[in-house]
Order: structure tokens, then sequence, then C-alpha cells
């Protein structure tokens, strides 16, 4: 009996969202993006910093991919666990993936303890995702083929039968073109091409 195949789809946010929450004169201000690479996230926070450069804590969770890795989760000075991780565990229990989330805190003069700071960030996080509108994305594998030019319609056929988007191409005599296409696809594609005698490239 055939294994089922593990499903290549995940869900993550369209765009992005704010949150807030309120205690004791603190103000806990959520910013969700959806992210794809880590690249990003350095330079979100580092806006987010300048825009809010009164603000005495800027702290994140983000989690990637089909498998979620890479994550991390900061506290920027909370102490230990009160902030990164509470915003991580929303990120988990709505299931959702190439998310960053960043709470901004104002203090407020009146400190609110470690139940306190768990219960504000949680809260923060969870009201910026329920702004949210989430959508489902697929993993996705880049390859590249190089074939003959009397081949190109076969080529294109494959690619347009498994879902794959074209990033780059290039026609003469000898053809190439790389292009994404859906992780469950990639090697029932790769296999067809290879039947064609098309060297693929990962």
């Amino acid at each position: 009996m055939k294994a089922e195949m593990a499903s290549d789809t995940y869900k993550s946010i369209k765009r992005e969202s704010t949150g807030i929450y309120r205690e004791s004169g603190s103000r806990f201000l959520a910013y969700a993006y959806p992210v794809s690479r880590q690249e990003e996230i350095k330079p979100i926070i580092a806006a987010l910093k300048r825009e809010h450069f009164g603000a005495r804590h800027h702290c994140y969770a983000f989690r990637l991919g089909l498998k979620g890795e890479p994550w991390r989760a900061n506290d920027d000075g909370e102490p230990s666990s009160t902030a990164g991780k509470p915003i991580f565990g929303q990120i988990l229990s709505n299931e959702l993936s190439d998310i960053l989330i960043v709470v901004v805190r104002y203090f407020g003069g009146v400190k609110l303890g470690v139940p306190g700071l768990i219960r504000a960030y949680k809260s923060a996080a969870a009201d910026a995702i329920a702004n949210a509108e989430t959508v489902t994305k697929r993993a996705m594998v880049n390859l590249s083929v190089s074939f003959e030019f009397e081949q190109l319609n076969s080529v294109m056929k494959l690619i347009k039968d498994y879902s794959a988007t074209i990033n780059e191409q290039h026609y003469d005599n000898i053809c190439k073109i790389t292009f994404s296409v859906p992780l469950n696809d990639s090697t029932p594609l790769t296999d067809a091409l290879k039947k064609l005698n098309i060297s693929v490239y990962a």
C-alpha cells in the first residue's frame, strides 16, 4: 500500500496587521508581517525601532517555511521567556508560518510581574493575528532545466501541467528555464523531464 504523501501546504497571513493590549498604563502594540526569508526580519525590526524610539522594548518572534524552521523568539530585555515565547506561542497555536510578530511596549510606570507580562505579550500578539487575513501557501522548490529548442513545447506543457511558475528563461539553440514548483510536484515533474532526456538542476 502506497504511503500517503505529506501535505506541502501551510498557513500564513496575507498582509500586515496590528493589535493592541493595555494594562496598568503600559501599551503593547503588536505588528504582524508576512515574511518568507530571514533577511527580511532585521530591517522590519529596525524600522519599528526608529518609529517607536521612545518605547522600552521591541520583542518579537518569527517562524518560516513548511516545517516552521528557522524560528526565533526574542525578549529584548524583558525577563526571560515573558515576551518572545508568549508571542511565539500564539504563532504556534494558530498554526502559522512565514510570519513575524513584533510587540512594542510603552512602559506605564507600573511593573506587571512575570504573569502580567506573559499575558500582555500573548494578548497583543493574539489581537494582531485575529485582525489578520490568513492564506494557504504551498512550499515551493526551485529547479532549472537545460534543453534543445526543439523540446520547448514539451517542456512548457510539463511546467504548466505541474503548476510551476517560471522565474527566468533564455531561449536559443540550447534553452534554459528556471522555475518554482510545489514541493509535492517536484519529484514527478523531475521524473517526467528526465524521461525526455532533459537535464534538471536543483
